[in-house]
């Protein structure tokens, strides 16, 4: 998919709004992926999945900075998240669908904290950006 200048600015004015909340909205997408899709949490059988947990905060984060560190990499998000790319795919082995289901929570996320941003340009553009970015870290299953 690619993302057009347009779509690359939406995402970056979007991001700026996130600001330092990214590993708190990361957490809150997780939480709302393990309610509404109940089967992402065979992930994460070591974890306290309740509400608030220490260890889905400390997930939260990763995933806002994972894409805190994306939304800066932009043109060239293979190189950004080569590395995610290997865990997930050669460790981890995460059904690749799973990154559907988190980009859609947190696309509610974003728009439930910044409701008057989150115009239908802006909600076109941040999915986009997320579907990239779930391709590249699916990348290399194949």
């Amino acid at each position: 998919m690619v993302l057009s200048p347009s779509d690359k600015s939406n995402v970056k004015a979007a991001w700026d709004k996130v600001g330092g909340n990214a590993g708190e909205y990361g957490a809150e997408a997780l939480e709302r992926m393990f309610l509404s899709f109940p089967t992402t949490k065979t992930y994460f059988p070591h974890f306290d999945l309740s509400h608030g947990s220490a260890q889905i905060k400390g997930h939260g984060k990763k995933v806002g900075d994972a894409l805190t560190k994306a939304v800066g990499s932009i043109d060239d998000l293979a190189g950004a998240l080569s590395a995610l790319s290997d865990l997930h795919a050669h460790k981890l082995r995460v059904d690749p669908v799973n990154f559907k289901l988190l980009s859609h929570c947190l696309l509610v996320t974003l728009a439930c904290h910044n409701p008057g941003e989150f115009t239908p340009a802006i909600h076109a553009s941040l999915d986009k950006f997320l579907a990239s970015v779930s391709t590249v870290l699916t990348s290399k299953y194949r």
